[in-house]
């Protein structure tokens, strides 16, 4: 913000806004910016455009400044000088490649410009005995994260501090500034906020695990200019395509509903159209070029704003490992795998390579591992929407906390579990749950999968399968399934070993009747049991 001397407040407010705006417009024709720049300069002023208006009314409400200006105003504050502040501390040093200084120096600078030009801005701006208290303050709240995060985002650091601050400035420009402008009155006073509160947890909750999705499986952010490198089928999105504008939309269609404010309305009416026309439009080009014909099979099968009962069966797949020597997780695996999960493959937990002592739930990919409660929170986004909300709600911290330390205190805690042998080779199996298609061809030769001998027939006993069942590599929760052989899941030989099957796990398909499994013949193929 600067300012010249003569008093006159119409001046200072004009060289405070076009000062910044057009050093900014200068600084982008000079050195046109890439995506990630672009990103970074728009999360910087975003990240002032909120903080700097805090910490201004918190300053009147301290004396430590007070403005002085006739109209042009909100709340107090004079929108002029707000604007090319955020520009100043904002969006400028990133345009200007500023982020190859040291942050300490570039901060310092931009620090002392602004302590330079406070005295200068009088009549508009009459600072009070404590003003440098305000001023350290918006340094620390505004203008040092804005530069971290324009810093990371530039370097392409920090994947989920970014994410994770994008998530915050999404929710206080799209749902608590329009609540601060609009002051909608509800019923209940102070009752009915809590309850509306409670509410909007399932909405609110839905685009922020669908963020979560874009950090862990995508390697991206929600920020168009800063998007995912991985195409995002997994979590709410198996279930609808635009879980964040769905969540904008429910969010404020229900605060008008509750309210009874035609304005809400109208602002869900405006986020409504805006993601099924242009955003649409924008984005649905830029996936298809993107991505190709996995998008085009994604955008056929999962609907874009109302979310399919069931995920899609096409979703990035995961395993979970339950312990079979456990009678109260064996009972558990047999319930998940009664329910036929969706791209959820179970492998009994002593199968891992490596000691589990929770169950422990991990994407194909790698990306994902959680175990306990997390784990629980993740497989049930396999099985249907209502037990999908339930799992989103896990994933709140304090609350998955809370839950983990219950289920600990009434006997679900980690336990020791014995490792179990790979049947047919002796060794564990791949951590990845893959064969390669050599190795495949082997173990289905006839006479490959030799018995496990009396240390075997006693295990399986012990897990409650049948010897010859387990000296066949098969689980107790294999009972419940069958090769898959629908949903794009064949054995073929050609197919790429990362999308392979591992012969000791399954995939559960919901045409297979419950409690039946389907023979195999000499060569490991399914057969259809004769009657």
């Amino acid at each position: 913000m600067t300012a010249v001397p003569g008093g006159d407040p119409a001046l200072i407010r004009a060289v405070c806004l076009f000062g910044p705006l057009l050093a900014t417009g200068a600084a982008a024709l000079r050195r046109p910016p890439d995506r990630r720049t672009l990103a970074a300069a728009l999360l910087a002023a975003s990240w002032n455009a909120v903080w700097l208006p805090a910490v201004n009314l918190l300053a009147l409400a301290r004396g430590w400044w007070t403005f002085h200006a006739d109209g042009g105003t909100a709340a107090g504050l004079p929108v002029d000088l707000l604007l090319g502040w955020v520009l100043l501390w904002g969006a400028l040093p990133v345009l200007a490649g500023a982020d190859r200084i040291g942050l300490p120096l570039l901060a310092a600078a931009l620090a002392w410009c602004d302590l330079a030009a406070m005295p200068l801005a009088a009549p508009v701006v009459r600072l009070g005995g404590g003003w440098l208290a305000g001023e350290a303050a918006a340094v620390a709240l505004a203008l040092v994260p804005g530069l971290l995060l324009a810093r990371w985002t530039v370097r392409g650091r920090r994947l989920a501090l970014r994410a994770g601050a994008q998530l915050l400035l999404s929710g206080a420009l799209m749902l608590a500034l329009p609540l601060a402008l609009v002051r909608p009155a509800l019923p209940g006073g102070r009752v009915g906020w809590t309850v509306t509160a409670q509410l909007l947890a399932v909405p609110l909750l839905l685009g922020a695990v669908a963020v979560r999705e874009f950090v862990q499986r995508g390697g991206g952010t929600p920020l168009p200019y800063d998007p995912p490198r991985r195409l995002v089928t997994s979590g709410p999105y198996a279930y609808v395509r635009n879980p964040m504008q769905l969540s904008l939309v429910l969010s404020h269609l229900l605060l008008g509903v509750l309210a009874r404010d035609v304005r809400l309305l109208a602002a869900a009416a405006t986020a409504f159209a805006y993601g099924a026309g242009l955003a649409a439009w924008h984005e649905g080009g830029r996936m298809r070029a993107s991505h190709g014909a996995p998008w085009t099979a994604y955008r056929a099968a999962v609907p874009a704003w109302l979310p399919r009962f069931r995920p899609w069966s096409g979703s990035a797949g995961a395993r979970l490992y339950v312990a079979e020597s456990c009678g109260p997780c064996s009972r558990f695996g047999r319930w998940v795998a009664r329910r036929r999960p969706v791209a959820l493959v179970l492998v009994p937990a002593e199968r891992h390579p490596r000691p589990l002592r929770r169950m422990t739930y991990e994407t194909d990919d790698g990306a994902v591992r959680a175990e306990g409660v997390a784990a629980l929170g993740r497989l049930l986004g396999h099985l249907h929407l209502g037990w999908a909300v339930l799992g989103w709600l896990l994933a709140i911290p304090g609350l998955r906390w809370f839950v983990q330390l219950c289920t600990d205190a009434l006997g679900a805690g980690p336990r020791d579990l014995p490792q179990r042998a790979h049947p047919a080779s002796g060794g564990w199996a791949p951590a990845s749950g893959v064969l390669s298609p050599a190795r495949r061809r082997a173990e289905r030769r006839p006479g490959r999968r030799a018995a496990g001998g009396p240390e075997g027939a006693r295990y399986a006993r012990s897990v409650g399968v049948r010897p010859d069942r387990a000296e066949a590599g098969m689980s107790q929760y294999d009972e419940y399934t069958t090769p898959s052989q629908a949903e794009g899941e064949r054995l073929d030989e050609d197919r790429d070993p990362a999308e392979q099957r591992h012969p000791e796990t399954m995939r559960t398909q919901p045409s297979q009747a419950e409690g039946e499994r389907l023979p195999e013949d000499d060569e490991g193929n399914a057969a259809p049991r004769k009657t």
